[in-house]
């Protein structure tokens, strides 16, 4: 048999941690946001969840291009921590200088594997899926006018890919990264 043990209102061991506020009330906030979605769905129609989806997606894309965007620039601030020898710093000059205006221009280049493109703007990129370059080179090759496929292209990121806008320097549908693109997708891709 065991001998009980006495209570000495001390605590035997360590006291129990006690849980983290913040992640516990950012569950509950997510579950409450979960129910009421989930409870909204059966009043939806098709359309209405087609957009929910899409809307989902998009989001879900610019959380990872958000992720991807602070780790590059942390890596990039530990990189700037590190400084060149006094040597190196007037040859670097002379080339980050020149190279300015070449990491300006507007680049599109494809995937080893062809599932993706990457479009390069001042030393920032978007990556976009193979169905969406096809989407863009349809819109760029139409037979309308230049303004016409401006307008198309604006409109199209602007439903589609509205995280373009803060890579390309967009304002509207008569920017000249805009017609700069158009004149890149045209040049590098063609419609079958």
């Amino acid at each position: 048999m065991k001998a009980k043990k006495e209570n000495t209102g001390k605590p035997a061991g360590k006291p129990a941690a006690k849980p983290a506020a913040a992640p516990a009330k950012k569950d509950i906030v997510l579950e409450r946001l979960s129910k009421e979605l989930r409870s909204l769905i059966p009043k939806l129609d098709a359309e209405g969840l087609i957009f929910l989806v899409k809307q989902a997606k998009v989001h879900i894309y610019n959380m990872q291009v958000d992720e991807l965007n602070n780790a590059a620039a942390a890596a990039k601030a530990i990189a700037n921590v590190a400084t060149p020898a006094a040597g190196a710093v007037k040859a670097s000059s002379a080339k980050s200088a020149a190279g300015q205006t070449k990491n300006k221009a507007l680049r599109i280049k494809g995937s080893e594997s062809g599932s993706s493109y990457y479009l390069y703007y001042a030393n920032s990129h978007v990556m976009f899926s193979k169905n969406e370059i096809i989407e863009l080179v349809k819109i760029a090759s139409g037979s309308e006018t230049e303004l016409e496929i401006c307008r198309r292209l604006f409109v199209w990121f602007g439903r589609e890919r509205k995280d373009v806008f803060s890579v390309l320097p967009i304002q509207d549908m008569h920017s000249e990264s805009l017609k700069e693109l158009i004149e890149k997708l045209k040049k590098n891709f063609k419609v079958r």
